[in-house]
Parts: structure tokens; C-alpha cells; sequence
């Protein structure tokens, strides 16, 4: 459930196919993302699952399984 939305989020976000996300895709070199696209990530993350990602978890963000994880683990 949070693998899948984290994956709808991001393919909106940076126009990706479903496909090209796995929970081992590296966010910003598998899909050529910015810091600015990370940020922009967290917002969304926090309006979607009610979760705070301060900036020290922001920078933990390296695969999309961190993604996941961090969310589960705050929810």
C-alpha cells in the first residue's frame, strides 16, 4: 500500500512509468532527480500520509525502500 503510493507520487512528479519503480530504484540517479525533486517529494509525502520529514530524514532518502520505510515507521 505505502510501496504503491510513494510509486504513483513519483511517477506524477517526474512523468516515470510504473514500471521504472522498485523499491531499489536510487531516487537521484535512476531517475535524474534534484534535491528540489526530494523536497518536493516530503511535502508530498506529509500531505499524503500525515507523516513530518524533517530535513535530516530527508537526507536518508537514497531508495525508494527508505521512502517506504521511514513512512511506515512514522505512521
Amino acid at each position: 500500500m505505502v510501496f504503491e503510493k510513494v510509486r504513483e507520487m513519483l511517477c506524477e512528479q517526474l512523468e516515470l512509468d510504473e514500471d521504472q519503480v522498485t523499491m531499489d530504484s536510487v531516487i537521484m540517479e535512476d531517475f535524474d532527480a534534484d534535491s528540489l525533486d526530494v523536497v518536493d517529494l516530503a511535502m508530498n509525502i506529509e500531505d499524503e500520509f500525515g507523516v513530518e520529514v524533517p530535513d535530516d530524514a530527508l537526507q536518508t532518502f537514497r531508495q525508494i525502500s527508505d521512502v517506504v520505510h521511514y513512512i511506515e515507521d512514522h505512521q
